[in-house]
């Protein structure tokens, strides 16, 4: 049909209109109806919060302490604290009892495993921050003598070697005494490093001596074959797996053993040549004065077997010389220095910052792998020398 199409004229005037047709109800167009969803419960960040607010409140006690302790330290005539060394352990100078005397007497303590380990991730290790307490009872002209706090079952056999070095350098240099004064325990290498002291107190309850070598490690070899596990080993000479724990029995030489053996003993040597070497300097240190301490005994070396001793049986050998508690140290400390008060100091390590920092971080990934054998096996490192009473070690 053509759009364009005229519709129809209406009807003349006149004609009846018809009635419109009747309306029907058009109903509303149906709408979808949407939901909204529910609003997602964002996270707090609580944690992150303390974190922040933790770091915050410990750089601003920093901010806050170290002006003043320095405001401290030169009212109470200390002078500002020495300029650190590059490279050297952070020392805090910290009072341990004021007499009020111009002199002073250093506490430099020796406690726990004696280890090159870092003490924290990156940080100094224990002979890095004795060798720096050393050092600043070296500078100090206040400084008249160094007690050696020992509380110690030992350790590695370089890093004992290490301090009994710097004790034995300070007082020849400085000619200032160095005091052992032994707690609990001062065995094996808590003893190495107590010889070169110029005069040695112990307890009578102080377990002490254990003089010798030990070196430890596990052979897995029957529980590998029993789970199955092979080694391929190849080696570019015959002694290069030595003490590899996965040998089997009959695969370890008497060769190796001579030679891990010859190891050991030659390090023992160096031990009782310590102890001979410490305790004779010691009594040409205190000269011919009435009061000059203990020497060896003349079976000592019998007693040096790996043994533990009493405080009284270390006397009696001459491994000490006397027998008191801290209080008798700090007095014969006083008496070979020739004052008659002190004031006790200690040079503690500065926890920094920075290294609380790194405990929230890891500078490399380890992965671990650990075979449970039903027992706790001592903290030693396989493959190396300790002058330890390994009884004394976490279980």
């Amino acid at each position: 049909m053509d759009e364009n199409v005229t519709p129809p004229a209406p009807e003349p005037s006149g004609a009846p209109t018809p009635p419109p047709p009747p309306l029907r109800h058009t109903p509303p167009p149906l709408t979808q109806q949407y939901y909204a969803p529910a609003p997602r419960r964002q996270r707090s960040g609580a944690g992150w919060k303390i974190f922040a607010g933790l770091v915050c409140v410990l750089l601003l006690i920093s901010l806050v302490f170290n002006p003043l302790h320095l405001l401290m330290g030169l009212f109470q005539g200390d002078g500002p604290l020495p300029q650190h060394r590059a490279g050297a352990a952070r020392l805090q100078e910290n009072w341990i009892k004021d007499n009020g005397s111009q002199n002073r007497i250093v506490i430099v303590p020796i406690e726990g495993v004696i280890s090159s380990q870092s003490m924290g991730r990156s940080g100094p290790t224990l002979v890095d921050v004795v060798e720096e307490q050393f050092k600043r009872a070296a500078e100090d002209k206040r400084v008249k003598a160094v007690i050696l706090k020992v509380n110690s079952p030992g350790g590695e056999v370089l890093a004992s070697d290490d301090i009994y070095n710097i004790i034995e350098k300070f007082q020849r240099e400085t000619r200032k005494p160095v005091i052992a004064a032994m707690g609990s325990l001062a065995a094996s290498g808590g003893y190495y490093v107590s010889a070169p002291c110029q005069w040695i107190v112990a307890n009578e309850l102080t377990i002490t001596g254990s003089i010798g070598v030990i070196m430890h490690g596990y052979n897995f070899r029957g529980l590998m074959d029993k789970v199955g596990v092979r080694p391929e080993v190849f080696k570019s000479g015959k002694f290069k797996d030595m003490l590899s724990p996965d040998k089997r029995e009959e695969d370890i030489t008497q060769e190796e053993r001579d030679i891990i053996q010859s190891m050991v003993n030659e390090t023992f040597d160096k031990f009782k040549s310590i102890v001979a070497e410490g305790r004779g300097n010691a009594a040409k240190r205190n000269g011919t004065s009435s009061d000059k301490g203990r020497p060896l005994a003349d079976n000592w070396v019998q007693y040096a077997d790996g043994r533990i001793l009493s405080g009284k049986e270390a006397l009696n050998q001459g491994f000490v010389d006397e027998l008191g508690n801290f209080d008798a140290a700090v007095l014969r400390a006083q008496k070979l220095a020739k004052i008659s008060d002190a004031n006790l100091i200690e040079y503690q390590p500065v926890f920094g910052l920075g290294d609380l920092l790194g405990i929230f971080g890891q500078s490399e990934a380890h992965t671990t792998v650990k075979v449970d054998l039903g027992l706790d096996a001592p903290k030693l490192q396989m493959g190396r020398m300790y002058f330890i009473w390994p009884r004394a070690l976490p279980r």
